[in-house]
């Protein structure tokens, strides 16, 4: 099945994901931004950038099945979160989803190859965001028995990250650090600390 544009259908479910259809390569992009992720079948690349976030990459070796999340923060340790939009923010929710989505679409848990990316310093003299990210994904794997095949994880630089999950190829671009880039992740997770007051969240 395609859609309208001639890229193949995505997943129910991945609707609201961006993807567009790359002039240069002719590739479908799924593009993810903080608290999304994203599965898929689909010969196509799924692209995002990371500060003191992380993104697990996870596909199935047989299947071919597989996808990236991106999160800002360990866990949610109320777990109050449950939804889509908001849970995914958090690095419990965020994996358990991305896995069981691959699972669901016909993914083995013994099959699963997994690979971490993210986890940057991005303020000097600051709490650590990204290494409790990098603490907290590491204990999540130990503790549900997977190991990571590949880790590109802390130090100071910004990564763009490529992953097509049909082949499981990783391409990542340090870049500089931007004030731009963690003022947004700040903002997100003052965004986040809102909803317990019944404040609104904006996606960018």
């Amino acid at each position: 099945m395609t859609t309208e544009t001639g890229m193949k259908a995505c997943f129910p479910g991945f609707e609201s994901i961006h993807r567009f259809e790359e002039r240069r390569s002719g590739e479908t992009v799924a593009e993810i931004r903080p608290g999304e992720f994203y599965v898929t079948s689909n010969p196509e690349r799924v692209v995002t950038i990371l500060g003191s976030c992380i993104a697990a990459c996870v596909r199935d070796r047989r299947t071919l099945v597989g996808g990236m999340n991106h999160f800002l923060l360990p866990a949610d340790e109320l777990q109050r979160s449950k939804d889509r939009l908001l849970g995914t923010r958090y690095g419990n929710f965020a994996m358990e989803a991305l896995i069981n989505e691959v699972l669901k679409h016909g993914g083995a848990r013994n099959r699963l190859e997994i690979k971490l990316f993210g986890g940057a310093r991005m303020i000097a003299g600051l709490s650590d965001v990204g290494q409790q990210n990098i603490d907290f994904v590491r204990t999540y794997l130990r503790a549900e028995q997977f190991s990571a095949d590949v880790e590109d994880v802390g130090g100071t630089q910004a990564r763009l990250v490529h992953f097509w999950p049909r082949t499981g190829r990783v391409r990542v671009k340090k870049i500089q650090s931007s004030e731009q880039l963690a003022a947004a992740e700040a903002d997100y997770r003052r965004d986040l600390a809102k909803r317990d007051s019944g404040g609104s969240i904006e996606l960018f």
